[in-house]
């Protein structure tokens, strides 16, 4: 990539995370070390030699490194662009419509929104842990001490299990009202036992970017509605639950909208 020649902090920056792929690079390796074919399983579209390419001067510019094990990494520079993919993450959060046909996706993706949905600790968070279920592989959602993490692979006894396509579960992550319309999370299936709806809409209602409500705005989290009560007939898994919402029409009273029943 051609240097911008600007004595300017962004302008040099860019000169080194500007190219394509370079953050999405990044964050393939913000989990952990990843092999070669790993890393080009998660970049669908890039060219075998072009990551190569990119590999190298990402190594040069020391934000990756090799391992004895063949495994690529992040340096602590690298490392350092943790806050950059998120902040962007949550930037371009508006403009994740429906999924296109033709459009790529990898389970292990919906780890990045969630963590930029819920950064830091909180101690209004639950002890909750919920299992994901989208695209090739499921992740597991935990919240525990006020942190909530994302790690591969299936809960061992989880407390709610989320099922659905990507957009969906996205759009029952959003709680920006336009946003939860255009991703249409009503395909989401669930399943919980106990007091898990308490739990994950304590979860779902705790604060979410400070910086925000710095501004005044108070922002809340994904908003995760179980069902109280199953039918016999169902009794561990419902399928196309409306998420709830508040009413916006005349007359607004303020109050926590009912969820509906599930539709057959």
């Amino acid at each position: 990539m051609r240097s911008y020649r600007q004595y300017c902090g962004l302008a040099r920056g860019l000169d080194l995370i500007g190219d394509r792929w370079v953050l999405l690079i990044v964050r393939e390796l913000l989990p952990g070390p990843r092999r070669y074919g790993e890393l080009l399983d998660g970049l669908p579209g890039i060219a075998t030699n072009l990551l190569a390419e990119r590999l190298r001067s990402m190594e040069d510019n020391g934000l990756v490194t090799k391992g004895d094990d063949d495994r690529y990494r992040l340096t602590e520079r690298g490392e350092g662009l943790r806050d950059v993919v998120y902040a962007i993450g949550r930037w371009a959060y508006p403009l994740m419509g429906a999924m296109a046909p033709d459009e790529a996706f990898r389970g292990h993706w919906i780890a990045h929104p969630i963590g930029a949905l819920f950064p830091g600790e909180d101690d209004t968070r639950p002890e909750l842990t919920i299992e994901v279920r989208c695209g090739d592989e499921s992740m597991t959602v935990r919240s525990s001490g006020g942190r909530v993490t994302v790690a591969a692979g299936p809960a061992s006894a989880p407390d709610l299990v989320l099922t659905g396509p990507p957009d969906a579960i996205v759009g029952c992550a959003s709680s920006d009202r336009w946003c939860r319309r255009r991703l249409d999370p009503e395909r989401i299936g669930h399943r919980h036992d106990g007091e898990t709806d308490c739990a994950a809409k304590r979860l779902a209602y705790s604060p979410r970017f400070s910086a925000t409500r710095a501004e005044g705005a108070r922002h809340r989290c994904a908003r995760i509605d179980a069902e109280r009560k199953l039918s016999s007939a169902q009794p561990r898994s419902v399928r196309g639950s409306r998420a709830t919402g508040r009413s916006a029409g005349p007359g607004h009273s303020g109050r926590k909208g009912r969820p509906e029943h599930p539709r057959d």
